[in-house]
């Protein structure tokens, strides 16, 4: 069955001509498995469409009876065809009927074809068909006969995706019209959003598919990989002085996978084939998704995960300016598998009206730049890019948490029904924003803004927030590929000062690892990253690093008033150590330019709840405390806010959480340590109510939060909701949240939200 690869050009050639051929979908497919079958020397080509319910039915074939067409189903599990579905891997059986997978339809009449070879059928990571070619005598399929059907299935997939399998025998029309879908998932940052879904993706349109000039492929292929590789090196280059002796075992892994010269064979066997590099390219990556669909193990998946990167970096390099998702000015929501911050950044500017992530956590740098961009974004919505495609007209209702897809007129009218009422919120709480946060019986809140943008300054005036109680300095190592000079540092902390225009500002320095793993230097791989080498205890051990922060900070100040604040301490020595490298620079600056802050405040973090029973021993150094909700309520209640089948499950508002903070509230006062809250926790109406109740005066959230829990400190009587919270807080019924929620109401208080 061996054939040459000029014959595999020539039938991609006509594969397009049979794809751009007006007519029903029967006549189509019936040429598709001829010309396969003549191409090949296959006695059988079968085409099999996976139904919505995972079972399998033949659409096409030429060698088995015609009347089985439309008329064969496989199970999910059945037979050679529903395990290379399973599998989502091709595989080559030399006699078919001996295998153990083996199901035989009589009404096929495939008794005499032993050889079996089938391909799945994958379009965004998911298997939607099964491409399978047989013949009458025992024989091996060599890799090239694999590899060239694997490139026919690629082509296949965007006609097989559309097909409509009640219209096989009608004479009806072949394209299957997506209905109405909703999907649910994660509010990442609320609001309402309506627009033509643009998939972040790189997208190799049909009509790329093929290549006009294969010398040419080659060469554009070829110089793309190179440029790719020379990227990654420009990664590995790092400041040397600064990191010290940093592992780089993961890094090199990435950079060995873009130097693996099979990868490159592989990708260049695509465009001898006749496909286009972007094709050859976007069948690796399909191939690639399906593999991570089922892939248990965690390193495999890593792997999978840091190919398909390469896959789409290489795929947007081949496509130059084409290969960026065309943003519309007027109505766009984004669409993306992942995205990390500085991906995010870079659609800052374009107009979106939301954001869509299929795997992501409310608390990761994605979604916190989505709430400063302060655009309604949904994660964690399982099988979002295999349910949408290019230009869909999407509904993002990130009030709910409910994505509806290609929406009728009903919905469309009941969006903007919401939207109006939205609206209507958004003045009120605009109206607020020059007046006091203060109780109705005399007691000021302060509510501070989280920021790490430069944008986020400007939200800062516009809803009126007293200053900036967090501004996360990590953002700006995160979007570069490498360490940002002490210079650019310098800048970013200027002109955020400036921007306060006297409003106070707290830095907390460089907060890396976990999550937040640098593009120029990936951290060893940990088991439990959340707990493992990143925050204090990452900037500690490379001082060189955290020095020159801290020195950028002093700088940046001049002779105006500093106030930093350090992450994650877990040990009262960590804090210690920190501050005095602090003061060194401020001593050192001082000698260098005349120069130092007039007044500098250091606070650190509680993130850990072993710092709060180490209060005593802070008292005197530590001017303040700044409860960081996310890190802590994930340590507090041993569950992974990375992880969404547990990240929910927990709530701060509950008996044990509060008793905890109001210990940490007395220990504050008894030690004069100032204290104040931040994090995703503190921007909910309820839980901001729940933290002033305990003595907390100052709140830092997010912009979209202020406007709400300002709009219900005004409508509170402090003293006298206290005395009952702090009540139910000794003697709760088993439904805390809604016992909060009734001696709300009781008190008039104007709750927005749970």
């Amino acid at each position: 069955m061996a054939y040459n690869l000029p014959a595999t050009r020539l039938l991609m050639n006509r594969l397009r001509q049979v794809m751009a051929e007006e007519g029903e979908t029967r006549s189509r497919l019936d040429k598709v498995v001829r010309l396969i079958a003549s191409t090949m020397v296959a006695d059988v080509c079968s085409i099999y469409l996976r139904l919505q319910d995972g079972e399998l039915l033949l659409i096409a074939t030429e060698g088995l009876k015609a009347d089985a067409v439309a008329a064969t189903r496989l199970k999910a599990n059945e037979g050679l065809v529903g395990l290379v579905a399973r599998r989502a891997e091709p595989m080559a059986i030399q006699d078919a009927p001996r295998h153990s997978s083996f199901s035989y339809r009589p009404e096929t009449g495939e008794d005499p074809f032993h050889a079996f070879l089938g391909v799945p059928i994958l379009r965004g990571g998911r298997v939607i068909g099964v491409l399978t070619v047989q013949n009458r005598t025992e024989r091996a399929y060599d890799d090239e006969e694999v590899d060239n059907l694997q490139t026919i299935a690629m082509v296949l997939a965007e006609i097989v995706d559309r097909i409509d399998p009640d219209a096989l025998n009608n004479g009806g029309d072949e394209k299957r019209e997506r209905n109405t879908a909703s999907l649910k998932g994660r509010v990442f940052c609320e609001g309402l959003g309506y627009g033509r879904a643009v998939l972040h993706d790189p997208v190799v349109p049909a009509a790329k598919f093929f290549a006009a000039d294969q010398v040419t492929e080659s060469r554009r292929l070829k110089e793309g990989m190179e440029e790719l590789k020379a990227s990654i090196d420009r990664m590995m280059a790092l400041d040397g002085a600064a990191l010290g002796e940093d592992p780089r075992d993961v890094m090199e892994t990435y950079r060995l996978l873009a130097h693996d010269p099979s990868w490159a064979e592989k990708l260049q066997e695509g465009v001898k084939s006749g496909l286009s590099a972007e094709a050859s390219v976007d069948r690796a990556r399909r191939e690639h998704r399906a593999r991570l669909q089922s892939a248990r193990d965690p390193y495999l998946r890593e792997r999978l995960h840091d190919l398909e990167d390469l896959d789409n970096r290489l795929l947007r390099i081949l496509g130059g300016d084409e290969g960026k998702p065309e943003i519309s000015e007027e109505r766009s929501v984004l669409v993306a598998r992942r995205l990390g911050p500085a991906e995010l950044l870079e659609y800052s500017n374009t107009g979106l009206r939301a954001i869509l992530m299929e795997e992501a956590a409310a608390s990761s740098h994605a979604a916190i730049v989505a709430r400063a961009l302060g655009i309604p974004t949904l994660g964690g919505i399982e099988g979002l890019t295999t349910r949408i495609d290019q230009g869909d007209w999407v509904i993002v209702d990130a009030e709910d948490g409910t994505l509806h897809i290609r929406p009728d007129d009903t919905l469309y009218d009941a969006y903007k029904d919401r939207v109006s009422l939205r609206s209507d919120r958004q003045a009120a709480y605009a109206a607020l924003k020059d007046m006091p946060a203060r109780t109705t019986d005399g007691v000021d809140i302060s509510l501070m803004l989280n920021a790490g943008l430069d944008l986020d300054m400007e939200m800062m005036h516009q809803v009126g927030a007293d200053g900036v109680g967090l501004f996360r300095t990590e953002f700006q190592f995160l979007v570069s590929e490498t360490l940002p000079r002490v210079n650019d540092q310098i800048d970013l902390y200027k002109r955020v000062l400036d921007k306060a225009d006297g409003k106070p500002v707290i830095f907390r320095t460089v907060d890396l690892g976990g999550d937040k793993v640098l593009p120029a230097l990936n951290l060893q791989r940990e088991e439990n990253p959340a707990l493992g080498w990143r925050s204090i205890r990452f900037a500690l051990d490379h001082k060189g690093l955290f020095r020159r922060q801290l020195r950028a900070l002093v700088r940046a100040a001049g002779t105006r008033p500093l106030t930093v604040m350090f992450p994650m301490v877990t040990l009262p020595s960590e804090f210690e150590e920190a501050r005095e490298l602090l003061f060194r620079e401020v001593d050192w600056s001082e000698k260098r330019t005349g120069q130092r802050p007039c007044k500098v405040e250091v606070g650190v973090m509680l993130e850990t709840p072993a710092l709060a029973y180490s209060l005593p021993e802070l008292s005197g150094s530590a001017e303040f405390l700044s409860v960081g909700t996310n890190d802590l309520m994930q340590f507090f209640f041993a569950a992974d806010r990375m992880t969404p089948s547990v990240s929910d499950r927990y709530d701060m508002v509950c008996p044990s959480a509060l008793r905890f903070l109001r210990d940490v509230s007395k220990s504050c006062k008894a030690n004069n340590i100032r204290m104040s809250a931040c994090g995703e926790a503190t921007g909910t109406p309820l839980s901001a109510l729940c933290f002033v109740a305990l003595g907390f005066t100052t709140l830092s959230m997010s912009a979209a939060s202020i406007g709400p829990v300002k709009q219900m400190i005004r409508s509170v009587n402090l003293e006298k909701f206290q005395t009952d919270f702090l009540a139910a807080l000794d003697a709760p019924e088993p439904d805390f949240r809604n016992q909060v929620l009734a001696l709300a109401a009781d008190h008039g208080v104007e709750l927005t939200d749970g």
